[in-house]
C-alpha cells in the first residue's frame, strides 16, 4: 500500500493541475491517473515473475515523453551519464558514427585516428551483431550502448560488407571527438567539415579561420552533410562568424515571447558555400537556413531532414534527466521548416563514385 501511495504522490506531482482541478478540464483533456494506478495494482496482484517498481515508473515516464515526438525522452541515471558524455564529445567507445539501415545499423563514418578505423571498420559497413548478439530492429541508442564500454575492453562487431560477412574485434578507448576537420583546396578554398555541433565547436572553427587568414584564404566551404545537429549556442556562435548582423534564428516557445538570436558581425570577410543533404538536421538546418535567407552565401545539395524543434535537457533530483522538446525554431524570415527541411539554392544529387556537391561548390567559389 505504501508503494501505491508513493506512486500516487509522484503522479500527483507530475500532474498537479489534474489532481487539484479535474473539474475544470474538458472531457477531451481529462487524463485518468486512476487508470494508471488500477493497472499498477493489477500488476501487483497478478504478475507472476520478478519485477521492480522503479522499472514500471521508468517505463511510464519514457512512454509519456516519447508519445510527444521522436526527440523527447526520459533517461535513467546510467543513460543520463551517457547522454552528457555525448553532448560534451568525450566517451569510452570505438569512434564511429552510426545510423539505422535495413533493420540493422550502418556505419555512417569512422572517426579518424580512433580504434574502429585502426581495426578496419569502414564507412558503409552494416553491423548485424554486437558480441554475437543479433541487433535486428534494435533501437539506435541501445546498439550504441552495446558498442560503448570500459576503456581497454574489446567488442566484436559482426559486419556485412557487400556480400562479405566479417567479424572485427575492436579495443575500446576514450574517444575525444573533434567534430571539425579542414583542408585547403587548390590553395584558394578552405573546406571545413562539421560532423556535429558539440561543445566548443565554434572555438575550433575560430582557430581554423585564423590559420586560413594567415594564408589569405577568404573562400570557405562549410560541409554539414550528415550532421545530426547539436547545441543551439554553438550554431549561433558559428553563424556569427559568417553572417552579417541581423537575425540568425527565432525561438518560439509555448505562451512566451519570441526569442531572436542575432549576428553582431559588422562586415563578413568570407565568401561561403554550405553543403547539405537529407541527413543534415536541427542545428545544421539553422546554419543552412540562415545563410540562405540572409543571402550570406550559397546552399548546395539536397533538402535537409526537417527537424525544426529545440530540445532541453532537464536534470531530475535523482540524477535522471528529461530531454524534452521545449521550442520550435524559425529561420530569419520566420519560416518553419519542421517536417519540411531547408531547400538548397542549387540542387545537386551525388553519385556513389563522385562527390558532385563538393565539385559544384568548388566551381562556384572559383
Amino acid at each position: 500500500m505504501k508503494r501505491l501511495l508513493s506512486l500516487l504522490l509522484i503522479f500527483t506531482l507530475l500532474f498537479p493541475t489534474i489532481a487539484m482541478a479535474e473539474a475544470q478540464l474538458n472531457n477531451e483533456d481529462y487524463v485518468d491517473i486512476q487508470l494508471f494506478l488500477e493497472v499498477y495494482s493489477y500488476i501487483k496482484k497478478e504478475y507472476p515473475l520478478e519485477y521492480k517498481d522503479s522499472k514500471i515508473l521508468e517505463g511510464a515516464l519514457k512512454g509519456m515523453l516519447e508519445s510527444l515526438d521522436p526527440y523527447s525522452s526520459y533517461y535513467n541515471v546510467e543513460e543520463a551519464q551517457d547522454l552528457y558524455k555525448q553532448l560534451t564529445g568525450s566517451f569510452s567507445g570505438i569512434g564511429i558514427y552510426i545510423e539505422p539501415k535495413e533493420g540493422y545499423i550502418s556505419v555512417r563514418d569512422t572517426i579518424k585516428g580512433q580504434p574502429a578505423e585502426a581495426a578496419g571498420v569502414k564507412k558503409g559497413d552494416l553491423i548485424i551483431k554486437v558480441d554475437n548478439k543479433d541487433i535486428a530492429n534494435m533501437p539506435l541508442q541501445q546498439v550504441s550502448k552495446l558498442i560503448q564500454g570500459p576503456k581497454d575492453t574489446t567488442v566484436k562487431l559482426s559486419i556485412k560488407r557487400g556480400e562479405k560477412l566479417l567479424d572485427i574485434n575492436v579495443k575500446r578507448a576514450v574517444v575525444s571527438i573533434s567534430p571539425v576537420d579542414y583542408k585547403i583546396i587548390d590553395d584558394k578554398i578552405g573546406y571545413i567539415e562539421i560532423a556535429e555541433f558539440t561543445k566548443n565547436v565554434s572555438k575550433e572553427i575560430e582557430k581554423i579561420l585564423k590559420e586560413l587568414d594567415k594564408k589569405n584564404i577568404k573562400k570557405i566551404i562549410l560541409d554539414v552533410r550528415n550532421n545530426p545537429g547539436g547545441l543551439l549556442t554553438e550554431v549561433v556562435s558559428i553563424s556569427d562568424l559568417f553572417i552579417e548582423k541581423g537575425p540568425i534564428v527565432h525561438i518560439k516557445q509555448n505562451k512566451k515571447p519570441l526569442i531572436t538570436h542575432v549576428s553582431t558581425l559588422e562586415k563578413p570577410k568570407y565568401e561561403i558555400v554550405v553543403l547539405i543533404n537529407g541527413n543534415s538536421a536541427s542545428a545544421s538546418e539553422i546554419l543552412a537556413g540562415a545563410v540562405k535567407e540572409r543571402k550570406a552565401g550559397k546552399v548546395i545539395g539536397t533538402t535537409t531532414y526537417g527537424k525544426g524543434t529545440v530540445q532541453t535537457v532537464i536534470s531530475m533530483d535523482n540524477g535522471s534527466v528529461i530531454k524534452m522538446t521545449t521550442a520550435e525554431y524559425l529561420l530569419p524570415n520566420k519560416t518553419s521548416i519542421n517536417g519540411k527541411g531547408v531547400e538548397p539554392d542549387i540542387k545537386v544529387e551525388n553519385t556513389e563514385k563522385e562527390d558532385l556537391q563538393l565539385k559544384k561548390a568548388i566551381e562556384i567559389l572559383k
